[in-house]
């Protein structure tokens, strides 16, 4: 069956099967030239394999879960969504999340996914206890930060390079309401926003839009969007009576593919400047639902289809915070300059590194997304570039274009990562087409 990413780029014509039990699974991992698939919400092609691509979603059974401490036993192929609609009404909420809520445990573990409260919290690793992982013999281990320590650390961040994750144990956060305290910030330029986010290092969650086509003195102008987990006491009286009920919101659909061409930049200067006027309309405090805080996007149903039958590939880069503000600047200057801007710009501060191969470190993450053009293709190419010019490095889970040479030169860890594969014979039993690609 024809099978991509969420960018829908790139497509291939693969082998693809739903195994329901762990001897059918152990069956698949046999064969060779497997790669897990949760939700297929990554962007590019790191969970497909043209040879063998397995989809976990029959394994997704909640097993257990502790009051006291929060932690959550359950299968891979269990949905974010799902943990928060079981949880959230038993106060109860995700420690991490993505921008997506339609992604599975297994995805999040393997990606080391990190959110909104990465400066301050880390990677979803830091909340996992334990992975249980199918090997290459089909043989399930169990590693964590103290059993088969070297697999945890490998696994998580690690793609669905090291086996196949089967079931996991993760922390959960403790809320008294389902509603954001949010504050959004307007700023006018880049300077503003670095200076924003660095003011704000003890505020929970923060994220920035960022405007990556306006010029000179308007470069990098953004809205900042800080949040907090309400209390009981913050609500008003109607809110008090069932913290944890949000407004149900009605879902768009996009039903149908339009032209890329309506993606142009003009399109999206007109976009950035009225999204702009907006968030200066609303600019300060007040209550939003989880929902609108965390998974903006998800209220648009099958959005991936709005740029154009060809797909759209994302850009995610993290610049160490000593060459931040001078690497952005570079970044948001040649997007500018080739008119090519991306509606869906997002910037994040980050914190250290979480685990061995986890894609954050102490710095400032830019993600943009742009339709599949040969223009833009050429562009991204410039942006990689600058990334490596100022000691950046990119997130796998976005990639689905990158060159070998751009990931090696980016991140000296990708040696022993593949030296560990080696090591433990999995380099022919798990693969996808981003591990070949990237050499991996």
């Amino acid at each position: 069956m024809k099978l991509s990413g969420w960018g829908r780029f790139p497509t291939y014509e693969a082998r693809f099967s739903t195994p329901r039990t762990e001897d059918s699974l152990r069956e698949r991992v046999a064969e060779g030239g497997v790669i897990a698939r949760g939700n297929g919400r990554a962007y590019g092609d790191s969970a497909v394999s043209i040879r063998n691509t397995v989809h976990m979603g029959r394994f997704n059974r909640m097993i257990s879960f502790d009051e006291e401490t929060g932690q959550l036993v359950a299968e891979a192929g269990v949905l974010a969504g799902d943990i928060i609609s079981s949880f959230l009404p038993r106060g109860w909420f995700l420690r991490v999340t993505p921008g997506t809520k339609f992604v599975t445990l297994g995805g999040m573990i393997a990606a080391d996914v990190h959110g909104k409260n990465h400066h301050c919290d880390g990677g979803f690793g830091n909340f996992t206890d334990w992975v249980d992982v199918m090997g290459p013999d089909g043989a399930i281990i169990r590693c964590s930060r103290e059993e088969n320590t070297e697999l945890f650390s490998w696994t998580v961040g690690g793609m669905g390079l090291t086996g196949v994750i089967v079931r996991a144990a993760v922390r959960l956060r403790r809320v008294e309401s389902g509603w954001i305290r949010q504050k959004i910030v307007p700023t006018t330029n880049l300077g503003e926003t670095i200076d924003a986010f660095e003011a704000a290092q003890d505020s929970t969650y923060s994220v920035a839009w960022i405007d990556c086509l306006n010029k000179g003195d308007q470069l990098g102008r953004s809205l900042i969007m800080f949040g907090e987990h309400a209390t009981v006491a913050e609500l008003d009286k109607n809110r008090k009576s069932n913290p944890y009920k949000c407004i149900s919101k009605r879902k768009i659909s996009m039903p149908l593919t339009p032209p890329a061409a309506l993606m142009n930049g003009a399109f999206v200067r007109v976009f950035n400047a009225l999204y702009y006027r907006n968030g200066l309309r609303k600019a300060g405090e007040g209550l939003v639902d989880w929902d609108s805080y965390f998974y903006p996007l998800d209220a648009i149903l099958n959005w991936n289809r709005i740029y154009g039958r060809k797909g759209f590939a994302q850009f995610q880069c993290v610049l160490p915070l000593e060459t931040s503000h001078l690497g952005l600047h570079a970044l948001l200057k040649a997007i500018s300059e080739a008119g090519a801007g991306s509606f869906l710009a997002v910037l994040k501060r980050l914190g250290e590194q979480s685990s061995q191969f986890s894609f954050p470190m102490s710095g400032y993450t830019l993600a943009l997304d742009f339709p599949m053009t040969f223009q833009t293709l050429k562009l991204m190419g410039r942006l990689d570039e600058i990334a490596l010019e100022h000691g950046g490095r990119f997130y796998l889970a976005k990639d689905s274009r990158m060159s070998a040479e751009t990931l090696w030169q980016s991140d000296p860890r990708t040696e022993g990562f593949v030296q560990m594969r080696d090591d433990l014979e999995l380099r022919a039993i798990f693969t996808s087409e981003q591990s070949q690609r990237l050499q991996l």
